[in-house]
């Protein structure tokens, strides 16, 4: 099991065609104030229970701040047993630039 970086277009296909889940591991304030619509928030804290409930095989998409600490999360959670992990590239910023319509909260980073 791997994961893989992906643009901003093939993980808003990805949500569309195949129903991923996108989980966000910015700080909760950050994640609170503006998150990609429908996104799950994920730190430390709540990692066994996400696992522990989750489809793991359900495609994946981490999403941060910028596309860079998604990387190794998604490494971790590809390892934790998720099939299909993917890494956000440009992550939440990049998100709120080009698809501004679907981001919940009005915040952005």
């Amino acid at each position: 099991m791997s994961y893989a970086r992906l643009t901003l277009e093939q993980a808003r296909d990805l949500i569309d065609d195949r129903g991923a889940t996108v989980v966000d591991i910015r700080d909760a304030e950050s994640f609170a104030a503006a998150h990609i619509e429908d996104a799950r928030h994920l730190d430390d804290s709540g990692l066994a229970a996400f696992i522990a409930e989750s489809d793991a095989a359900v495609p994946l998409i981490v999403c941060c701040y910028h596309g860079h600490s998604s990387q190794a999360a998604g490494a971790m959670l590809a390892e934790r047993g998720f099939a299909e992990v993917y890494s956000l590239d440009g992550g939440f910023t990049g998100w709120a630039t080009r698809f501004p319509d679907d981001i919940d909260g009005t915040a952005v980073d």
